[in-house]
C-alpha cells in the first residue's frame, strides 16, 4: 500500500489534512490531537521505515501534540526530505556485504 513515490505522497497528504482538520472545531478540536498524534507517529514510521522514519514519528507525535502545531505537514514534508533532499529510493538499496 505504501511502496510507490506516488502512494506515499498521497496518503502523507491525506494524513496531513486529518491532523490539521483539529482547526475545524476551535478549543474542542486539540483534545482530538491526543488520539491522534499516536496514531500519526504510527503511521510515519510505516511510511517511511528505518531511522528516518522513527525519527519522523517521533517528531510527528510531538508537533500533534503540542497546541498550534496542527499545521506543519509534517508527512509532506517528509516526503520531500526523502525524495527529493536525501535523493535516495529506498527500494533500491544495495547490499555491499553481499
Amino acid at each position: 500500500m505504501f511502496e510507490s513515490k506516488r502512494s506515499k505522497l498521497i496518503f502523507g497528504i491525506i494524513f496531513d489534512l486529518i491532523g490539521m482538520a483539529s482547526y475545524i472545531i476551535p478549543g474542542i478540536g486539540e483534545f482530538t490531537d491526543i488520539g491522534w498524534a499516536p496514531v500519526a507517529g504510527y503511521l510515519m514510521t510505516k511510511l517511511y521505515p528505518g531511522k528516518a522514519g522513527v525519527a519522523a514519528g517521533i517528531i510527528t507525535t510531538i508537533e500533534e501534540l503540542v497546541p498550534g502545531l496542527d499545521i506543519i505537514p509534517s508527512f509532506t514534508i517528509m516526503w520531500v526530505y526523502n525524495y527529493f533532499i536525501k535523493k535516495e529510493d529506498p527500494t533500491q538499496v544495495i547490499d555491499v556485504d553481499a
